[in-house]
């Protein structure tokens, strides 16, 4: 029963039922997994954007987003792009040890290194530790004005952490990001993790990948852009002077997508598909 106060007197209605405008109503209650539609900023299908996670960012470019790191940059610069779509990376899925918070994390949630990224170790991402750290990592996000989140490494099920992750595991721990996100108010993105694409196309606003051209995976983020929903791709070169050839290659080959060229320094240096 549904036992409700008004006007002095008590109503009684049956479950399923709510008094209003002087009887009983019913209502359709949405299931426990469904929440209403969220409303955050995403960028929009064919948005323009520059990726600079390191050095002293360029904030002079016309393009429609920037992605930039949660953490690095001065007020300044944060200042400078609050009219741009503004997009924060941090990595939701492994530890670094130059990160402020870095002596915060559990030693027993620290896994293996990541290869070729020195000073970075996997997560454990069942860790309540870990999730509270994150959870501060979404405020200070809050803080700095950013209209959206970029969480990094949240595939590691597929690599080889150090802990005995599962499928469900990640899709779960991703769900609780995109969700921490919105209750927020920020926009949040899917960092490539192509094999639970259907599973939460739903809960991430736009998805962000690496090198889908050059392992030919782009088809796959179809899934996003049927949905109307950005898909920001970047195509990396180990030499600058490389950049052109690699966007003749890769620009015009599927519809849908924001490419840009960059190197693995994540530096001012870009390159975008027309």
């Amino acid at each position: 029963m549904l036992l409700l106060a008004l006007a002095g007197c008590e109503v009684e209605c049956p479950v399923g039922m709510v008094y209003m405008d002087g009887a009983c109503v019913g209502f359709e209650k949405l299931p426990e997994d469904e929440d209403p539609a969220v409303d955050v900023w995403a960028p929009e299908p064919g948005a323009t954007w520059q990726w600079q996670i390191s050095g002293a960012v360029d904030t002079s470019l016309d393009v429609d987003v920037y992605d930039i790191d949660l953490f690095d940059p001065p007020d300044s610069t944060y200042d400078a792009l609050q009219d741009k779509g503004l997009v924060c990376y941090f990595s939701a899925g492994s530890w670094e040890d130059w990160r402020d918070d870095a002596t915060e994390f559990p030693d027993e949630a620290l896994g293996n290194d990541l290869d070729g990224w020195p000073g970075e170790r996997w997560l454990d991402i069942r860790s309540e530790p870990v999730r509270n750290l994150m959870a501060a990592r979404l405020d200070v996000a809050v803080s700095r004005g950013c209209d959206a989140v970029e969480p990094d490494n949240v595939d590691g099920y597929t690599n080889d952490p150090g802990f005995d992750l599962s499928y469900a595991d990640q899709r779960e721990y991703n769900l609780w990001l995109a969700d921490q996100a919105h209750e927020r108010g920020l926009g949040v993105a899917l960092k490539n993790d192509l094999d639970q694409l259907e599973d939460l196309v739903d809960d991430f606003d736009f998805i962000i990948n690496e090198s889908c051209h050059e392992y030919d995976e782009c088809g796959r983020l179809a899934v996003f852009t049927d949905a109307g929903k950005a898909a920001l791709v970047a195509e990396y070169v180990d030499d600058w002077d490389d950049a052109q050839d690699q966007a003749d290659a890769v620009c015009d080959t599927h519809e849908g997508l924001s490419t840009i060229v960059k190197t693995w320094d994540l530096d001012e240096l870009v390159l975008a598909c027309p």
